[in-house]
């Protein structure tokens, strides 16, 4: 591995990063199966592991602290609060009030929940899972700078973010005496490219380090999802809009010919494509099995010359979504219709 500096942190991290959404319930719930494929991306080089509380309901975070026993020190471990622990996606069971978000409140008993199920006393790097629109984020940075103050972390960052609001955060801790913002987590592959048109910039120019998540574009990068085809897969089963999306199959199938042509498999070009452009720090990969590691793994070393890059900007065009990821982050102006509304009377009168 030739390993990168996390932003200006001074941090060393591997190019490739280990997720752990899949290990718990969600994905593997084999804890010792788990561990091994933990101990294996170890020792293949990768230094940078990234959680959450809320993967598994916490069972993630407490395979990983079973498996970095003994191993704590060489490891740059990452994890991220904003979420209740027992997240229902479909809305259907609302989390109790103050359960979440990016209060103090919250956070400050978030992460000594991630603590002791990491068995650690600090974290190398904590994030905001995703914005919290309820939340100033000076109150967010205020509660994050005390928490790297008390030791229990190293450095702070975000997921998700949009750009306005990065330089807006940045604004802030440099006005009020605040840490900032060392690392941006946004999803990026050759489907999802947008963050290149003003995340990864604004990245740039501040100094921070991107970890990009999704990689694979959700699974439909692993080549296993084709059109008109049954996917049994375990993603399939989730019900994910992104696996069908027509357009982003057809996509695939053009990208499968230029990995044959390249002579690679489209992983090993989807991966070697995300952690080519400068702003990236690291891609997060999220292997269920050793098989799917062991295949991440083998492409761990391949570079992708101008002409392969020109290629693929002519299939996803620079700065471009094809389709978008059902996991991605809508800001509430989208998600809420009546924020873009006037009251009906208003637009009755009007």
């Amino acid at each position: 591995m030739q390993y990168r500096t996390l932003g200006r942190t001074g941090i060393k991290v591997s190019p490739y990063a280990l997720g752990a959404m899949m290990f718990g319930p969600a994905g593997n719930p084999d804890h010792d199966d788990s561990i091994r494929i933990i101990h294996r991306a170890l020792d293949a080089g990768i230094n940078l592991v990234d959680t959450a509380d809320m993967y598994s309901a916490g069972e993630s975070e407490e395979i990983v602290g079973k498996a970095l026993k003994g191993r704590r020190d060489d490891v740059v471990l990452a994890t991220k609060a904003r979420y209740p622990l027992h997240y229902d996606p479909s809305g259907a069971t609302p989390p109790r009030p103050n359960t979440s978000g990016a209060s103090r409140r919250w956070l400050v008993r978030a992460l000594d929940g991630s603590l002791r199920r990491l068995g650690t006393d600090y974290v190398d790097l904590f994030q905001i899972h995703r914005p919290d629109p309820d939340t100033d984020i000076e109150e967010t940075l205020s509660v994050l700078t005390d928490l790297v103050r008390a030791g229990k972390v190293r450095a702070i960052g975000t997921s998700s973010l949009p750009a306005s609001d990065i330089v807006r955060s940045h604004w802030v801790a440099e006005r009020r005496g605040l840490h900032r913002f060392r690392t941006e987590q946004p999803p990026y592959s050759i489907l999802n490219r947008g963050i290149e048109r003003e995340v990864l910039p604004v990245v740039q120019e501040y100094g921070m380090g991107a970890l990009v998540w999704s990689p694979l574009a959700g699974g439909l990068l692993t080549g296993r999802y084709r059109r008109n085809q049954e996917n049994a897969t375990h993603r399939s089963r989730f019900g994910f809009r992104h696996l069908s999306d027509e357009h982003r199959l057809d996509t695939v199938e053009q990208l499968l010919s230029l990995a044959q042509d390249a002579g690679m498999p489209l992983t090993h070009l989807a991966m070697a494509f995300a952690i080519a452009h400068p702003g990236v720090t690291s891609a997060i990969i999220g292997p269920r099995t050793m098989e799917h590691l062991d295949d991440l793994l083998a492409g761990a070393d391949v570079a992708l010359g101008d002409d392969i890059l020109d290629r693929i900007d002519a299939i996803v065009a620079p700065g471009t979504d094809v389709g978008r990821l059902d996991m991605a982050y809508d800001p509430p102006a989208i998600e809420r219709a009546r924020l873009r509304r006037r009251p009906a009377d208003e637009r009755a009168a009007a």
